[in-house]
């Protein structure tokens, strides 16, 4: 069982994509994103395996969640410094996870 505790070190937050290109270098078919958390955190990168479901010109002005305190990872030649959420589908392809409502850029899910 998680304590209530553990559950709280998850930085869980929402952002806004605002650039998303492909990322040919990556072992498995992903892209790069830019996304916005607001004023307190800022823009961060990350590498995301969305291209099932997603292209480019749909993710932009999406708002996504994602982990904002996990270390960074080096990808091949980029940095991701947070981590998309979504669960797999029938086949195994994320599915972003959303919001019911547009929040402001970096609110945190409690």
């Amino acid at each position: 069982m998680l304590t209530w505790e553990e559950l709280e070190k998850v930085d869980l937050r929402a952002g806004t994509i605002l650039e998303a290109r492909e990322f040919p270098q990556a072992r498995k078919p992903a892209y790069q994103l830019v996304l916005d958390f607001g004023p307190e955190i800022g823009l961060k990168q990350s590498s995301a395996q969305l291209t099932h479901h997603y292209s480019p010109a749909t993710l932009v002005g999406r708002q996504v969640l994602a982990v904002v305190n996990f270390p960074p990872k080096q990808i091949g030649p980029f940095r991701s410094e947070v981590l998309v959420v979504g669960a797999p589908d029938a086949e195994g392809h994320t599915v972003l996870a959303a919001l019911a409502a547009p929040v402001p850029n970096g609110s945190r899910l409690y």
